[in-house]
């Protein structure tokens, strides 16, 4: 082994030194590589300063896309290693005292590695065939041959087969010699095995590509027609075209070895139909392909460099000429990406816009045009320059037209042309063509028609007998020019008249007659002289003739003596000196109406309840009601109540039950009264005789609400509450409910007290309430059918005097008083309360008592308040001892608004008193006394420590005895209810303990939670320590025991009770 440690400091005193190789050793070594595997040559030096180490081949350069160095270059590594990478590699390091060289050299080794792997043959009987395994391999490998699987030389002898090396010849095959060749090359790294299944087969000829098949290709494309095809032996494959001759290898045409057709340069003469036609001694097959020949796709007008100002248009042609059978797809580029996904860009199919552009469109724009079979494109390029001031453009309206011709005359049309006017900068959008009828309507000017701004020819349809004049008026952005001069007058010939009245009723205005009405024709619809109006009428289902009046200047005609409401057909025709109008339709309408002649019967009426009943009635005979059967009136009023013996009739009230109806309900009615109703049939004329007066009783329901409820003689523990009784007893009333709870301030409601008092009574006294306290009142009255609507009062009870103060009132006004409160008084609680009271009687709930210091700039403070109407009192609280607050209350809408305020009263508060007691935790000699008691009980504590560390004994008795905490108290009593709180004044500073004070009054001392030990959890009898503080005992007994278990323990007493006793 090399020893470098000899030589750390021999190159200079200051530990410096020359490079030198650890590892390999010497001046060169030799390293053996596989062919595709990696290499790895490595160089260990060391040297001070660290030497940098370099690499190079001396026989050619290293394998840059292979090579990779590791570890400082102390490693190079080379991946998929190649006979080429054979030689002399060597590594330098160097440093600033020299350098060391190592030459390693290297040879490649390869296993064997395919150069052709043996095929698969197919023979027919009596072929050649050869079969080839070469490999290559360093060392050379050696082959060896087996023929299903059985070593050639071992297999027996075949005349036919010859072995040379690497090849195995096969000649003048047989059927039935059929056979599965192995090869396997092999040297000192690996072999290869190889199968080749050698068939032996006579087999007629199949075509394996599909009929019929269509090649498509552009014209001087080159053209391919498979003709794939099986056989043994070989077929040979003849093609042929349409009804031509063997097509021969010449130009314009190649036969490939698979049977594959090729036209070299393909023209439109080279389409139609081909016949490949494959042979070999057993048969013959043949196929039909069609080739199309397309016509190329071309660009004919190409995209154009442009120079745009920004917010202007761009538009880029991209006119195609294609084959007409290729469907084409026509695609815009920008930069060879797609265009920006924006709706300024609008492509149609021979060309692109881009509306507005800006400097972002910028770039070149490329339409490609693609087919199935082929593309053309081309480019353009887009630069957006900045707009330059143009002068302002003017719009206005367009001049008129000019020059109005009339062609093309005829007896029902006319042909009218005319040249536009100026367009002043805005396009024409529409014409509008306008007639005057000098015979009927002269002076009055007529749209008859509109054509769009690009025409000046417009085909008018006339009537007979007019005398037209027209004129033109053109329309664009700004409004419309002024109209044309007039064209020549042009008259259309008289003739019938083309249509009839319309809007034709029959209605009779009377019980006997029918009024036949129409709307009359115009002067332009009459169509000639002497227009007049026959009229038409029979009565429905009825064989008779029709009669007929005609008429002149008038659109109506009465027909007299008809029978009262009958169904007529009456139609209206014009006609003229010229003929007659078209045969009109007939139109159903009535004869007059009248008053109906009898009255519903069987009249019946259903209670439902107390509010609600139904009436039956049968229908009047239509015959009776003489008209169109408008519906039934029902009248009903209400007589009285049940309880009253004379009649106190209300207003009546009607309801009309429209249509053929024969019931209806009647809402709203009050309980226990007595009503009457009759009914009337009603058509359009009126109302027929009433029914005979029908008499029911409603039953009772519950009552309405108490009068008034009323609460009086308020003292500290009781008060008067009056009431009336309802209004509307709606039956006999049996009581009523009284319901009744405190309220705090915070307006939460205590338990409900319920009382019921007879009908006759109107007043009670509550006695036993709290003192000082808000009550809600709630009252209702009952009857059989139950309770009735509940109305609600408050009042608080008056304070104990003992903590009521005269106050100190000065009261001056500020603003008027506000409509809805009254009695607002107030009064001084103790040295930091006052209550405040008043009667509001306002719709608004957002009230509020407001205060401030008298004399301050501060904002006022505002607590929300009942807002209930009846009396209230609010206790306001926290405020300062012998200062004065300006009090007042208001209401306030949603948005916060005052809607009223009552004048503001002035409290002024006591001064407190002053406390003649001592702040003991403030005496010097107190003090002093608890310092001394925490530093004896800090003593005794380290006494206790330094015994339980020389192994003293706790017993789990006087454990527990200090530990108890009797100040844990169960919740709840054993029934389960909360404990009573104590009254004020009950409660006196002398039964509270000491701020502070830890010590219970049975003189024990509560165990700290960090106070945890072994003891607390033991299960055994007396624990003990030995002398070294280990744990050898167990203890007895459960942590929590019973509170008259720790008071009757007979241990001594622990040093922490005793300090709390002497406490």
């Amino acid at each position: 082994m090399y020893n470098y440690t000899n030589n750390l400091f021999v190159d200079s005193p200051s530990g410096e030194r020359r490079p030198s190789f650890m590892a390999p050793l010497g001046q060169s070594s030799t390293q053996m590589a596989l062919r595709g595997g990696v290499l790895e040559l490595e160089c260990i030096a060391e040297g001070l300063p660290t030497p940098e180490v370099s690499w190079y081949k001396e026989s050619g350069d290293l394998p840059s896309s292979r090579m990779s160095f590791h570890n400082f270059q102390k490693t190079l590594k080379i991946a998929d290693v190649m006979e080429a990478d054979a030689g002399d590699y060597r590594c330098t390091a160097k440093n600033s005292l020299g350098s060391a060289h190592h030459t390693i050299k290297v040879n490649v080794k390869a296993a064997p590695f395919w150069i052709s792997a043996p095929r698969n043959l197919i023979l027919a009987p009596e072929e050649t065939g050869i079969l080839t395994c070469r490999v290559s391999g360093d060392p050379k490998p050696q082959i060896a041959w087996s023929v299903n699987g059985v070593p050639i030389k071992d297999s027996p002898k075949d005349t036919s087969r010859k072995v040379e090396d690497d090849t195995v010849i096969l000649s003048d095959v047989q059927t039935g010699s059929s056979a599965v060749y192995q090869c396997n090359a092999s040297n000192e790294f690996g072999y290869l095995l190889a199968n080749a299944f050698v068939n032996v087969l006579a087999e007629a000829p199949r075509v394996l590509t599909p009929p019929n098949n269509v090649y498509q290709v552009i014209t001087n494309n080159p053209a391919f027609l498979d003709c794939a095809s099986f056989g043994s032996p070989i077929p040979a494959i003849t093609w042929f075209k349409d009804s031509q001759t063997s097509i021969l290898n010449r130009d314009p045409y190649v036969i490939h070895n698979n049977g594959t057709l090729e036209i070299n340069v393909a023209q439109s003469l080279n389409s139609g139909k081909y016949t490949c036609i494959a042979s070999n001694n057993l048969g013959t097959r043949e196929n039909h392909v069609y080739l199309e020949v397309k016509e190329p796709t071309r660009i004919l007008a190409q995209p154009e460099y442009m120079v745009v100002q920004r917010n202007r248009k761009a538009v880029f042609e991209c006119k195609v000429k294609h084959d007409p059978t290729l469907i084409p797809t026509m695609n815009w580029l920008k930069d060879n990406g797609e265009l920006p996904d924006d709706e300024r860009f609008l492509v149609d199919t021979d060309s692109l816009t881009i509306n507005e552009v800006t400097e972002e469109d910028e770039g070149t724009y490329t339409c490609v045009m693609n087919t199935t079979l082929d593309q053309d494109s081309a480019s353009a390029m887009l630069t957006v320059v900045e707009a330059t001031p143009t002068p302002a453009i003017v719009y206005e309206e367009p001049d008129p037209p000019t020059d109005l011709e009339l062609t093309d005359q005829r007896e029902r049309s006319v042909q009218l042309t005319w040249i536009p006017g100026d367009e002043h900068n805005s396009p024409t959008q529409k014409f509008l063509v306008q007639y005057e009828d000098l015979l009927h309507q002269a002076g009055v000017w007529h749209n008859l028609t509109e054509e769009e701004g690009t025409k000046t020819t417009a085909h008018l349809d006339l009537s007979p007998y007019a005398y037209y004049s027209f004129r033109v008026l053109a329309v664009n952005h700004v409004g419309y020019s002024q109209p044309s001069r007039p064209s020549r007058q042009y008259r259309t010939n008289p003739a019938a008249p083309d249509v009839n009245p319309t809007d034709v009723h029959g209605v009779g205005t009377e019980h006997n007659n029918l009024v036949i009405s129409w709307k009359e024709l115009t002067g332009l619809q009459s169509n000639g002289p002497g227009l007049q109006y026959k009229v038409n009428w029979r009565q429905k289902d009825v064989e008779e003739d029709w009669l007929s009046e005609t008429v002149a200047n008038t659109s109506k005609y009465v027909v007299s003596g008809t029978p009262t409401f009958v169904p007529y057909e009456v139609k209206v025709q014009a006609v003229n000196d010229y003929g007659n109008g078209p045969a009109p339709e007939a139109v159903v309408g009535y004869s007059g109406e009248d008053v109906p002649m009898s009255a519903p019967e069987s009249v019946q009426v259903l209670v439902q309840n107390g509010t609600l009943a139904e009436v039956h009635w049968e229908p009047v005979l239509t015959s009776m009601v003489r008209g169109r059967l408008q519906g039934y009136k029902v009248s009903y009023w209400r007589e009285r109540s049940l309880h009253q013996a004379e009649a106190q009739q209300e207003e009546q009230q009607v309801l009309l039950f429209s249509g053929n109806r024969t019931d209806g309900r009647l809402p709203g009615l009050k309980p226990y009264s007595l009503y009457t109703l009759n009914i009337r049939v009603v058509n359009g004329k009126g109302e027929g005789p009433p029914s005979p007066n029908h008499n029911f009783e409603t039953p009772e329901g519950v009552p309405g609400p108490p009068s008034f409820l009323r609460i009086k003689n308020t003292d500290m523990d009781s008060l008067t509450l009056e009431w009336g009784p309802p209004q509307d007893n709606n039956g006999r009333l049996t009581g009523y409910t009284l319901k009744y709870q405190p309220v705090n301030s915070s307006n939460e409601l205590g338990p409900v007290e319920e009382m019921m008092f007879p009908a006759n009574e109107t007043t009670v006294i509550l006695a036993d309430l709290k003192y000082s306290t808000r009550y809600k009142f709630y009252f209702n009255a009952k009857t059989i059918k139950g309770s009735g609507p509940t109305i609600t009062e408050e009042a608080v009870t008056i304070m104990d005097e003992a903590f009521i103060q005269q106050p100190i009132v000065d009261v001056f006004k500020v603003r008027p008083i506000g409509p809805a409160f009254t009695n607002v008084n107030s009064s001084v609680v103790g040295e930091e309360g006052a209550v405040i009271s008043w009667e509001y009687f306002g719709p608004d709930k957002n009230v509020y008592v407001e205060y401030i210091v008298e004399n301050s700039k501060e904002d006022w403070t505002k607590e929300c308040v009942n807002g209930s109407s009846g009396s209230q009192t609010h206790l306001i609280k926290g405020l300062k001892p012998g200062t004065s607050y300006r009090v007042r209350l208001v209401v306030k809408d949603h948005s916060e608004a005052t809607i009223h305020s009552t004048e503001e009263l002035v409290i002024t508060l006591p001064e407190a008193m002053k406390s003649d007691q001592v702040d003991l935790a403030t005496q010097g000699w107190f003090i002093g006394l608890m310092c001394a008691i925490a530093l004896l009980i800090l003593v005794l504590l380290i006494i206790c420590f330094i015994k339980r560390n020389k192994g003293g004994k706790y017993p789990v008795k006087e454990k527990e005895d200090a530990h108890q905490d009797p100040e844990i108290q169960p919740m709840k009593d054993d029934d389960g209810t909360f404990g009573e709180y104590r009254s004020l004044e009950s409660d006196t500073e002398d039964h509270k303990p000491l701020k502070g004070s830890r010590t219970p009054s049975n003189g024990t001392v509560k165990r700290d939670d960090s106070d945890d030990s072994l003891v607390d959890y033991g299960e055994g009898g007396d624990g003990q320590f030995n002398e070294d503080g280990s744990f050898i005992g167990q203890y007895s007994g459960k942590k929590e025991k019973d509170t008259h278990e720790g008071n009757e323990s007979s241990e001594a007493p622990s040093p922490v009770n005793a300090m709390n006793s002497f406490v």
